[in-house]
């Protein structure tokens, strides 16, 4: 099992304190809800077979472990946020799905080496404050011959971008590295490149669809995504027009829809690995 909580300094304890409250605001299952489809035809990708052991880390509120559950995967999610793991718990209930959802952290993964036949995390893992220590545990849990499996949103992507405007106006935390350097192929070498036989890196878009205009989506994001609710809730009332006006931009510049509507794709990595 992993030891690295003794390495933890009260700095770290903190950052990690504020990211678990991130992810806990806002209401990120109503949230993904239009992540639904793009979340689907990732996992269309992963031959997934009955009986199969997954593990989905920073799972949600079981977006993407529900249907491989559905599928007859033998599925473990686990995710930092106390409510959306609950949330996962009860549409498992609901549905009579036999998943195990845990409360706990990507960088100390409480399970023993080699327990998972696949590993995954889809938009997930990235916001881990120490990816070193991320990587590590991936790895670990997953057995030999195994498959290690990221979605992660690029720098220069749609998501990428957006994330800069939240930094220029809420500066993130100096000792966290950024999340999007996960979606950085040279970075995912660097970090994958010990106990793997295998690494394929794919870029993908992935669909955002929003049956409102972008300025509503920016709202949307506002109300129920846990980083932009943060980076909103940091800035005075004039600060906030700003940022709203930042984000609106951004929206408006690459919606190709031309009816009212939302329609943008976000460049993300998909890696796969073969753990050795």
């Amino acid at each position: 099992m992993n030891t690295t909580a003794i390495e933890m300094t009260p700095e770290m304890e903190m950052l990690k304190s504020r990211l678990k409250a991130t992810w806990m605001s806002g209401d990120y299952s109503h949230f993904a809800r239009y992540l639904e489809t793009g979340a689907l035809e990732f996992l269309a990708r992963i031959n997934i077979e009955p009986g199969t052991r997954v593990l989905d880390v920073a799972c949600g509120a079981g977006q993407t472990a529900i249907p491989m559950s559905r599928a007859g995967a033998k599925v473990t999610g686990i995710d930092i946020a106390t409510n959306l793991i609950e949330q996962a718990r009860a549409r498992a209930q609901a549905e009579n799905l036999d998943v195990r959802f845990d409360e706990g952290d990507a960088e100390m993964l409480p399970y023993p080496d080699g327990s998972f036949d696949i590993v995954i995390s889809l938009i997930g893992a990235m916001f881990a404050p120490r990816p070193n220590l991320v990587a590590a545990e991936l790895k670990r849990v997953c057995r030999p011959g195994g498959k290690i499996i990221m979605g992660n949103w690029t720098p220069t992507g749609f998501v990428g971008q957006m994330f800069k405007i939240h930094g220029k106006h809420v500066p993130p935390p100096a000792i966290m590295p950024p999340p999007v350097k996960w979606g950085d192929e040279e970075t995912i070498r660097e970090r994958f490149k010990d106990g793997l036989s295998h690494l394929k890196i794919s870029r993908r878009i992935y669909p955002f669809n929003y049956p409102f205009p972008p300025s509503e989506v920016v709202e949307f994001f506002h109300t129920y995504y846990g980083p932009s609710y943060k980076a909103f809730a940091a800035l005075d009332p004039e600060k906030q027009s700003a940022l709203q006006e930042d984000l609106e931009q951004l929206w408006m510049e690459h919606n190709s829809a031309t009816d009212g509507t939302t329609s943008i794709g976000s460049e993300y990595l998909e890696v796969v690995a073969i753990r050795q």
